[in-house]
Formats: structure tokens, sequence, C-alpha cells
């Protein structure tokens, strides 16, 4: 008896050891996480629609505006379709793709997961009907908030707002442009001409971005209470500079980054967060991959100082900086009590992505107190993910649908609302709030896969719908969250990407940018056989502290009205500028006096 005991207490205890090692099910969290998107479609939804309790919604969008805005992504629990953090959810769902492709294909996802960002792109096409010209939002917080309806019957405020260059937006512009470059990057095989594009509309975001600067929320002022631009737009212009430089190889964009990584914020600012607003840390993990690639040339120690700051994000998460991210009693980062957990899964990703470029290039984060192995900042990137699933003080997943705890009473109008196919009958703005949204009950539609705000600095959460900050998911909480799973799923093996020597994993989809073409020599000739003329000018200066600085710019000119020959159109494409804006034909015919400003750092 005593024997069958032992034997008993040793197979419990494997068991549990067992259960330490595996964990959490990393597959279907990210399958449920995947299918998230999929509630927060906007639009008319595909025959494939897996979310089956959703239908077609904002059919009008755009319209009143003379402009086509079906589709896109609703942020959150609200039908507002905010341009921002839609962009910034893109961007990061195709950085996912792009380290991770490989581990989402073989689970099954990476379909789905192409499906998720194409969803959001087929829109920003739309949005995007001019080049200087971006809608940025759909509807507005303060009508939509009064209100309590589902998606498909809302009867809110529709109004479409817009930048351009009298209304500039370089945050939104820019954060657009590099989800369209990281997205042409997803789509390079599987799609080509879409590829090319979405990279088009990349160049030329990014064109208007840094052409006509401001903020945008000064320009859609409906925007400042809900996704208010704190930081600026520097760093979207440096992110999506990074992003622009990994889809086509020009230098260009790599010379952005040199030149510009001190004045922007790149090498100077030492980050406790990354998200939607705050691109920094992004950006700097972005240049320090380039770094490691041996792609940096004479910005070597430019790049170096970008290396610094990213690796200081890294230890701050370790606790191993002289300044660390806070963190709750149970391990979990901590940064605001309205929807923490944004900042959980950007850091996560980061933190698993850079670990990876460790192991790539063989070396070990470097700390002030002390180096890091990647397979440390890895390990705290799972302890991260575990708390989320349900690895915390109260045993809460916090993943709807994921475990047996979860959130049953998510700030969310779809999911809380009778499904429209269920009963169509209809749901009043104020009438909603009185039966639906004080129900002390589970929400009537599993919204599977959302990543609810999370709980508080001390790990206390309150399942009620009325506790916004807490249980209100968002897409650019998710977002991140799938590269992460994809690479759990692997468990501790390191990953080469794509660092000097390194072979990228075969796939049908992803790929990386191939080599840039060589490029002319820098200086132009003072004269040119062809009928193109190419010309330097300064175009202004400006003084700071005590330093004059000056700007730049190229002419290119052609005596002529009819089209460019082809050699004549190749010839200006490899121009000394280093970075050729995509015209279409009709642009390229009396091409005249076209002139493109470059920033030097001189004085």
């Amino acid at each position: 008896m005593g024997s069958s005991t032992s034997t008993i207490s040793v197979l419990l205890f494997l068991g549990l050891v067992q259960f330490a090692v595996s964990g959490h099910d990393y597959k279907q969290a990210l399958s449920k996480s995947i299918l998230f998107f999929e509630a927060q479609r906007s639009g008319h939804l595909p025959p494939n629609q897996r979310v089956s309790w959703r239908s077609h919604s904002g059919l009008n969008d755009g319209k009143s505006s003379g402009v086509d805005l079906v589709g896109g992504y609703y942020d959150a629990g609200d039908n507002v379709k905010f341009g921002l953090p839609m962009a910034f959810t893109v961007t990061t769902m195709c950085w996912s793709i792009i380290e991770y492709g490989g581990q989402l294909e073989s689970n099954g996802e990476l379909g789905n997961a192409i499906d998720a960002v194409k969803w959001g792109t087929d829109y920003f096409i739309k949005a995007h009907p001019e080049p200087n010209v971006l809608y940025g939002e759909v509807g507005d917080g303060k009508s939509d908030h009064y209100c309590w309806q589902r998606p498909e019957e809302m009867t809110t405020d529709r109004r479409a707002y817009r930048i351009d260059r009298n209304n500039p937006g370089s945050d939104l512009a820019g954060e657009t442009a590099a989800a369209m470059a990281a997205a042409s990057i997803v789509f390079r095989r599987s799609d080509p001409s879409y590829s090319t594009e979405l990279l088009r509309h990349a160049h030329e975001l990014f064109e208007f971005a840094d052409k006509y600067r401001g903020k945008y929320d000064s320009s859609i002022s409906v925007a400042q209470k809900y996704y208010g631009s704190v930081s600026g737009y520097n760093d979207e212009l440096l992110w999506a500079a990074a992003w622009l430089y990994q889809a086509t190889n020009d230098k260009y964009y790599l010379d952005y980054l040199g030149k510009n990584g001190d004045s922007m914020g790149g090498t100077g600012w030492s980050m406790r967060e990354f998200g939607w607003d705050v691109k920094y840390a992004g950006v700097q993990t972005l240049v320090a991959k380039i770094l490691m690639q041996g792609k940096a040339g004479e910005h070597t120690g430019v790049f170096e100082r970008y290396q610094e700051k990213a690796e200081q994000f890294m230890c701050s998460m370790l606790g191993k900086s002289t300044k660390n991210i806070q963190k709750t009693p149970g391990g979990l980062i901590f940064r605001q009590r309205w929807n923490n957990m944004q900042f959980v899964t950007s850091a996560s990703f980061l933190a698993a992505v850079y670990s990876d470029y460790l192991s790539s290039s063989k070396r070990n984060l470097r700390c002030s107190q002390g180096n890091m192995s990647p397979s440390q900042l890895l390990a705290f990137s799972k302890s991260q993910v575990d708390y989320i699933l349900g690895n915390n003080p109260r045993g809460t997943s916090y993943m709807v649908g994921y475990g047996h705890n979860y959130p049953r009473q998510v700030h969310h109008r779809g999911s809380s609302i009778v499904s429209f196919k269920v009963d169509q009958k209809f749901v009043t703005c104020r009438g909603g709030y009185a039966k639906w949204y004080s129900r002390k009950a589970s929400d009537p539609n599993v919204l599977t896969g959302a990543l609810v705000g999370g709980p508080d600095a001390y790990d206390n959460f309150a399942d009620n719908r009325d506790n916004y900050e807490q249980t209100e998911p968002t897409t650019y909480n998710n977002a991140p969250l799938l590269g992460v799973l994809a690479r759990l799923i692997s468990g501790s093996t390191g990953f080469d990407q794509l660092l000097p020597g390194v072979s990228p994993t075969p796939s049908p989809v992803i790929i990386k940018p191939a080599p840039a073409p060589k490029r002319k020599p820098t200086t132009p000739p003072a004269s040119s056989p062809s009928p193109i003329t190419i010309s330097q000018k300064m175009t202004s200066s400006w003084k700071n502290e005590g330093k004059v600085f000056s700007s730049k710019g190229w002419i290119f000119r052609t005596p002529r009205r009819e089209a460019l020959t082809d050699e004549e159109f190749e010839e200006l494409k490899e121009s000394s500028l280093g970075v050729f804006i995509k015209f279409k034909e009709q642009d390229l015919v009396g091409l005249q006096g076209w002139f493109t400003t470059c920033s030097f750092a001189g004085h």
C-alpha cells in the first residue's frame, strides 16, 4: 500500500512538473487572439466570416464626404474608426508576421493573420484617395459614447475627418505609411501587385507626413480626448522611415534615420513604453536590428546610440537598469490604470524579437547592472503572456474565451447586446444603456480572443461592464500578442532573424526585401547628356541654439512637354537622391521644376 501511494505521488509530481513546463496552450490562445479581429470588422463582412454574431455595419461611411470609407476596424468597445491606433494595429500585426510568419504558418494561422492585415490595408487605400489627403477618423467619440448600440444599427454621427496639406497630421500619415510599408513586405510574394500598390501609398504618405508637418489632433480635434498625440510626430516619421527601409532597402531612408536620429529624439529618449502614441522603443529596436545586420554604414555611430536606448528599454523590463519599469506584485508590467494591457503586449513583443536578434548575433544584453542572456529576455516575455493567460494572483485569464475564469461582462457594445441576427428589434441610443449596458449578467456574445484592459497596480480586477478601464478590449492590445504567442509556441529555441550570414526561413508568403540596387555616385553631374537636368538648391536656413542649419533640395527639369522615355524614367529612378517617389504615368508628362526637399543636419 505504501509502495502504491509513493508511486502515485511520484506520478502526480511528474504531472505537475509537466504542467509547469508546458504551461499554457499558446496555440489555442493564438487562434483566439486572431479571431478577435473579425469581431472588430466594419463594413461588408465576407462569406468566410467566423464571428457569426456580427453582421454588416458602417455601410455609408464616407458617403457624405464623397469618398468610400466602408471597412476598417472599430478600435475598441465603441463604433468609431480611429485612424492612428488602427494603423499602429496593422503595423504591429505585420511585424508579427514578418518575424514569425513561419511559426504562424506551421500552426495554421498565417492565412487568418494576413486576412486581418488586409482588412486594414484595404481600408487605408480607400482613406488615402490623393497623395496629400488621408482620412483619419469616421464618427466621433463624443456622440458615439453617448449611445450604447450595436454597430449594425448605430444612429450616431458618421462624419469623416481628414488631414491634408493645409491641415497636416505627420503622426497619422507617418504611422499609416509605416503600416503600408510593413504590409508590402507581408504581401510581396503572395500578391506582388498588391504589395506594389501598398508601397506606393507608403512612399506618398511618408512624403506627405515629412513635407507638411503638424500634429494630426490639431487638424482632427475630435480625436484629442481619445487618441491625442502626446508624443508629437517625430517618432512616427522615424518609425515610417525604418519600415520603408525594411521594405525597400533604399538608402534614402537609411540616411533619414541616420541624419535625423539625434534631432528627432530617436537616440535621445530612454523609453518605458511602446504603443499607438509613442513609437521610439519600436524605432530603436528596428534600427538596432539594422545595425546588427551590418547595414548601418556611415551611420554606425548614430545607430549605436539608437541601440543603446533600445537596450535600456529591455534592461528596464528585466529590472536591470538605473530606472526600471514598474510592475505589479504579481509581476505584470504596469504603466497606467486605463487599458494597461496594451503596454504589456507591446513590450513583450519587443522583448521576444530582441532576444532573437541577440541570439542571431551571438551576444548578450548589456545592462548597467550586468549582462543578461537572450533566453532571460525571452523568459520575461513568456512571464507576461503567462500572467495574461492566468498565472496571476487572481487566477484570471484576461483573454476572453481562454481558460475558465475570464471576463464575462466586457465593455463592448457588440458583445454585450443580443446579436442582430438573433433579434433585430431596434436598440435605441439611450435604450441600449438602460437594457444592456447596466445588465449584471454575462455578455450574450462571447468576444473570443479579446484582451481586456487588465488589472490595476495591485493585481486587482473587477469584471463589470461599466469598468471600462479594465474590461474594455482594443485591437492594439491583440496585435503584438500575435507575434509573441507564435514565438512562444516554438519554445526556448533561438531563431535567426536575417542577421549577417543567416538565411531566412522559407515561406510561401513571408519574404524579406531584396538588396537595394546599386546607386549612381551621390554627386550629380553638372550636365547631363539626356534632356533631364539635376541641380541642387538651398531652400531655407534657420538658427537653433547659436547654430545655423540649412535645408537643401534637388531640382529635376526636363525641357519637353511630352512624356519621359523609358530610359529617362529609369535615370530619374536611379538618380543621386537615393530615393524614388513613385508617380502615375500621367504625372510624368511635362515634368518641369519637380522639387523635393531633403534636410541636412549641417551648419
